[in-house]
């Protein structure tokens, strides 16, 4: 019953995504070959209370930020028919793959100057140190809940658990531009 649901769902969401895509004026980040990677972006202005990361780096309220999105149809569609150690792989390794083309992204679009880190909100927030981002926890109680409510859909659909009450709340990633390039540039 949950696979069906769960298709229904993905057929849904491939119909609605083009019209979200087209309102949050997100871009596509592209690979070498011009082919869509897993993440979408756009630029924005951080609005949260100052965060120091790892790297010494500090954000601080207006700074100017890349706002990343995981692209969830695609990864849904990759992950399809894989357990929870395959599909947290999946999604590992398609965001590495797609970090140095951010870098690429930035300095094409001369964003590179202005931009000072990457940030997105998400559940899925293990393992996202290893690829270099920081993450901390959203301050204001009302954005949380309200965010844990809009991420729990895409947490159904790409979990074989049921979702549990004590699952974890949404965490801010962070990862500043020295950082990104210092990691993922090629040259």
């Amino acid at each position: 019953m949950k696979t069906q649901l769960r298709k229904i769902c993905i057929l849904f969401w491939n119909i609605v995504d083009p019209i979200y895509y087209r309102f949050t004026r997100l871009q596509h980040i592209e690979s070498a070959g011009g082919e869509k990677t897993v993440i979408r972006a756009r630029l924005t202005r951080y609005r949260g209370n100052p965060v120091i990361l790892s790297d010494g780096t500090t954000i601080h309220k207006n700074d100017v930020m890349l706002k990343i999105h995981l692209h969830n149809v695609m990864l849904l569609r990759k992950m399809e028919g894989h357990g929870e150690v395959r599909r947290a792989i999946q999604i590992y390794k398609s965001v590495q793959e797609s970090l140095p083309y951010i870098v690429k992204y930035l300095q094409y679009r001369g964003y590179d100057e202005q931009v000072k880190g990457l940030i997105g909100i998400t559940m899925l927030h293990r393992g996202c140190r290893k690829l270099g981002f920081d993450t901390h926890p959203l301050s204001n109680p009302c954005y949380k809940y309200f965010k844990k409510a809009a991420l729990t859909p895409i947490h159904f659909l790409s979990s074989t658990k049921s979702i549990q009450k004590n699952d974890s709340f949404p965490m801010y990633l962070f990862m500043s531009k020295d950082q990104l390039f210092r990691k993922y540039s090629n040259g």
